[in-house]
């Protein structure tokens, strides 16, 4: 089943193919009915559950399921149980350290499932943080600006972490639209990771599998590929523009 990595938080009306796509996987692949998906959602102002509803009611609209709420910052980390026996996995947007904080000591067991056929839907951070070498936030390489500090994430210096180990390649997201563009370029550039994907709004990436280097684009927007030119090489990068087809 698919990966599904959205250049922007859910907006069922703008980008209703998301969903639609999505849903239709989780009823391929369910092994319960109603299907049972982990929804896992941060909120800035500490009230988690509030955020549940803009998930959970799209995939409501579109099959019968139960949603199984992964609130991240009431409780502490998510505990990896939480995950044993779901038919999809649904990560939200906000906050990317946050969700990585939160997500860490549940990684392998969402990296389980997904390789076991689940499908995975991340939304802004929740694709950001699905890679093996994740960008977790930052606006500055080498005390140099690449993209505006409102991007940053309340870090300074390009944050590369171990993510979910699901993509390949490290994940930027609001691409166009929030200028993370050079951000992605600068991280390749600086031998910070070989390559990163930034994906526009309106826009996501399908990958058939974890792990799968190449992907389908779905939406209205870019996907650009930028690549290292030369293994080894600093500030010497191709960039591909990717759209649906």
């Amino acid at each position: 089943m698919s990966i599904f990595l959205a250049g922007a938080g859910p907006d069922h009306l703008a980008f209703p193919d998301v969903f639609d796509r999505f849903a239709q996987e989780v009823s391929h692949a369910a092994r319960t009915e109603p299907a049972r998906i982990a929804v896992v959602v941060h909120d800035r102002g500490g009230n988690p559950e509030s955020r549940l509803a803009e998930y959970a009611e799209p995939l409501r609209a579109r099959l019968a399921c139960n949603v199984v709420p992964v609130l991240l910052g009431q409780d502490g980390p998510a505990e990896p149980a939480l995950f044993d026996g779901v038919d999809a996995v649904v990560v939200g947007g906000g906050l990317t350290p946050a969700y990585m904080e939160g997500l860490n000591a549940a990684a392998a067991s969402i990296s389980r499932r997904v390789a076991s056929g689940v499908p995975y839907l991340g939304f802004s951070a929740g694709a950001m943080v699905a890679p093996g070498r994740a960008l977790i936030g930052g606006y500055r390489v080498d005390g140099t600006e690449v993209c505006g500090e409102e991007c940053s994430e309340g870090l300074d210096h390009l944050d590369i972490r171990t993510g979910l180990r699901l993509a390949p390649f490290t994940v930027d997201v609001h691409a166009a639209q929030a200028g993370t563009l050079g951000r992605a370029v600068a991280a390749v550039a600086a031998g910070l990771v070989d390559r990163a994907v930034a994906i526009d709004e309106n826009t996501a990436l399908v990958l058939p599998g974890a792990g799968a280097e190449d992907f389908e684009v779905m939406g209205t927007g870019n996907c650009w590929d930028v690549r290292s030119a030369a293994p080894g090489a600093v500030a010497s990068v191709t960039v591909a523009v990717l759209r649906a087809t």
